[in-house]
């Protein structure tokens, strides 16, 4: 499965809010040494090191597609071909950034405990992920994955883990001197129902699709873009707003 920066950046303003708003609401002041993990192509990465402009950045990446328009856009900076999963860095980071990539990695319980302790003390861990799994987007196309003729080979395809505000602040509770979180519903306007679609084919849609045969993918497409029509109407100008709930995390060590 893997992951296109073209397909991801064609909503690319939309994309990036999010981790404008989680990284405005780092309190560090003082940084010395930040990293991006799953940095896509940059666009987070950018934010970052325009909020600590004499910090040494790096971003990291699994996707050598994402890496190529990261390291494009920001030349200046390094970027390293990695599993954040298994990152285990020979170095403490005054922050760590996590804009939309821990939601693919299992074992949370694990994982963001052992993020933490690769900070400095007083170092802060920024996460933000979709929370999404419930809306129509979603549920639609596990539906269409499931009622297909290609159920057999997609009808399983499971989302990694993802839990409440509440088990992140009592995981993080016992591992740092102050967690904030908190859920934010972003409105995002986009031209069509089809516009709809090309947005979820760069995230969500990736492990139904995948699997499939350039004509099961058509017709996949075909059968989520009719009950995405039904699910969100279009305003008057046909412009679709996309309702996207997401959940930030600001834990300082």
């Amino acid at each position: 499965m893997t992951w296109s920066a073209k397909q991801y950046t064609m909503f690319e303003q939309q994309r990036t809010r999010p981790v404008r708003d989680l990284v405005a609401a780092i309190p560090n002041t003082e940084v010395n040494t930040a990293v991006d993990l799953g940095c896509g192509p940059g666009n987070s990465t950018e934010v970052l090191a325009e909020r600590y402009p004499n910090a040494h950045v790096t971003g990291m990446d699994s996707s050598d597609d994402m890496l190529f328009d990261a390291r494009k856009r920001l030349p200046a900076l390094s970027f390293e071909l990695a599993d954040i999963g298994a990152w285990n860095p020979g170095q403490t980071f005054d922050v760590i950034l996590a804009n939309a990539s821990l939601q693919w990695l299992p074992d949370h319980a694990t994982l963001y405990p052992h993020l933490v302790n690769q900070l400095t003390p007083g170092g802060t861990l920024a996460v933000q992920t979709p929370d999404n799994l419930d809306e129509p987007a979603h549920r639609l196309a596990r539906e269409v994955a499931a009622g297909g003729p290609w159920s057999a080979k997609i009808s399983a395809v499971k989302h990694n883990e993802r839990h409440t505000a509440g088990y992140y602040y009592e995981l993080l509770s016992k591992h740092c001197s102050s967690v904030d979180v908190w859920r934010t519903t972003y409105q995002h306007p986009l031209a069509d129902h089809a516009a709809v679609v090309e947005w979820f084919k760069a995230s969500a849609l990736r492990p139904f699709l995948a699997p499939l045969t350039d004509e099961e993918k058509a017709a996949f497409l075909q059968e989520y873009q009719a009950r995405i029509t039904q699910a969100y109407p279009a305003l008057a100008d046909g412009t679709v707003l996309l309702p996207f709930p997401r959940l930030f995390i600001i834990a300082t060590r």
